[in-house]
């Protein structure tokens, strides 16, 4: 598991070698379902801090790089030829190194569908949802039953 004050010295390092360090800075932020964010209004790049306490040191530094490729390739980039090639560039891997909610034991909403099923969500659902993973669209024979838990 990687050592957040480690994390905040790889990115404030990262930053310094690739980009403007008076202009872009880090930070860890609350995210629960992904790993990393590069903010271009406010010039900022922030990982969550529950998904970096679980990952290797490897993984959050592929986050970090990541997240560098998106300030340095600009904002209309997305996952486009230009980042990628400085993804490529900076030495990212090119591995997706979060999938959907890795945080789910922080989710407060626990659901189970007929099927046994487990989902999580981290705001009340408003509407019946049915599971996706029993049938397409939605059918109240694959009815999510959700349960509140308290979470610390």
């Amino acid at each position: 598991m990687a050592d957040l004050d480690r994390v905040r010295k790889w990115a404030d390092a990262l930053i310094r070698l690739h980009l403007d360090a008076s202009v872009w800075s880090f930070g860890f932020d609350n995210a629960k379902t992904r790993a990393g964010l590069c903010n271009f209004t406010d010039r900022h790049i922030s990982v969550s801090k529950y998904l970096a306490a679980r990952y290797e040191d490897d993984e959050i530094h592929q986050v970090l790089l990541h997240e560098i490729a998106h300030a340095l390739a600009g904002p209309r980039a997305g996952h486009g030829a230009l980042w990628k090639r400085t993804a490529d560039e900076l030495g990212y891997d090119g591995k997706r190194t979060h999938d959907g909610s890795a945080a789910n034991e922080l989710a407060p909403w626990v659901g189970a569908c007929p099927g046994g099923h487990a989902h999580h969500r981290f705001r009340k659902p408003l509407k019946p949802l049915s599971c996706g993973v029993c049938g397409r669209g939605f059918s109240r024979v694959n009815l999510i039953v959700w349960t509140k838990r308290n979470v610390s």
